[in-house]
């Protein structure tokens, strides 16, 4: 398997990651230990399980870490909207990760198909 950094998918989780980082140093002080630490987490478990599914032996148990990195993407995708909701992030923030993560979460169901297609295993 070639290095994590080489994927696209991951480059762009990672940016995702490092936007949320950057939207909730905004949030609430009391949200610090809730919602703030929860939605850093998800983001950055995002790109976490690319980079380690992609160091595993075989095609299944990177499936599974794409599977993982997914969930926790979907997870992204509510505590945005609840941030959204809160008057945590405006609109237009909001569109803006949501739109990003969107195309992550495509991008991700993509190359775990790819990954288990037997046909496209041979082919590294």
């Amino acid at each position: 398997m070639r290095p994590f950094q080489d994927l696209i998918v991951w480059r762009k989780a990672h940016e995702l990651a490092l936007s949320i980082y950057a939207e909730t140093k905004a949030f609430p002080r009391e949200e610090l230990y809730g919602l703030t630490s929860q939605l850093r987490r998800a983001a950055a478990s995002v790109p976490s399980n690319i980079a380690e599914g992609s160091a595993r032996g075989g095609a299944k148990e990177f499936g599974q870490f794409l599977a993982v990195a997914l969930g926790s993407a979907t997870e992204v995708e509510y505590q945005l909207l609840l941030a959204r909701d809160l008057g945590y992030l405006t609109e237009p923030s909001h569109r803006l990760l949501e739109g990003r993560l969107v195309e992550v979460k495509k991008m991700l169901v993509s190359l775990r198909s790819r990954v288990l297609t037997p046909a496209t295993n041979s082919q590294g």
